[in-house]
């Protein structure tokens, strides 16, 4: 699993508001920080892949496998309200369906490799992939939900849009 997280974090890299000398925190009364929201429900959902809270980025979603914890210890947030219930598997389902799709049909077809050997590939290939994808699209769903308000979810406040430089010049 630390192998696919280092994979997205070298991915988002890049990413707006994600750059750890960018995040504005301040700390509040009862200990938590005011966490620096995502601008886009894409930075959600890719905070959540990662594991992180969808909301400050910072804090652990998953201190155990599957299990999200009940309050981000960073930020505050309540991941109680979360209800992905089966959805995260029928993602990861088709995604490993998808993939493994090609290099079936291509170890049927191109390789001399017996039934029992194709089979035995198969079903390894499918178990690493439905483990590895299971958490980030739970993280992922979570998070959407937490964007959207849904399931008890505050919709959490929008970020106001930054003026560009044609917006003000038409103000002028």
């Amino acid at each position: 699993m630390a192998g696919f997280e280092t994979l997205l974090d070298r991915i988002v890299d890049g990413m707006p508001g994600e750059d750890k000398a960018e995040l504005n925190i301040t700390a509040k009364e009862d200990g938590y920080i005011t966490p620096d929201l995502p601008k886009t429900a894409f930075q959600a959902a890719v905070r959540g892949m990662r594991g992180h809270c969808p909301s400050c980025g910072k804090g652990q979603m998953f201190p155990k496998l599957l299990k999200p914890i009940a309050r981000c210890p960073v930020c505050g947030q309540d991941w109680t309200a979360q209800q992905a219930d089966d959805f995260p598997a029928y993602v990861a389902i088709i995604l490993t369906g998808h993939i493994l799709a090609p290099i079936i049909i291509y170890m049927i077809s191109e390789t001399d490799f017996s039934m029992w050997t194709n089979l035995a590939i198969i079903i390894v290939l499918g178990l690493i992939l439905l483990g590895s994808l299971l958490q980030p699209a739970k993280g992922a769903i979570i998070a959407m939900q937490w964007w959207m308000g849904l399931h008890g979810f505050d919709k959490p406040a929008r970020p106001a849009p930054a003026e560009s430089a044609d917006n003000v010049q038409d103000h002028r």
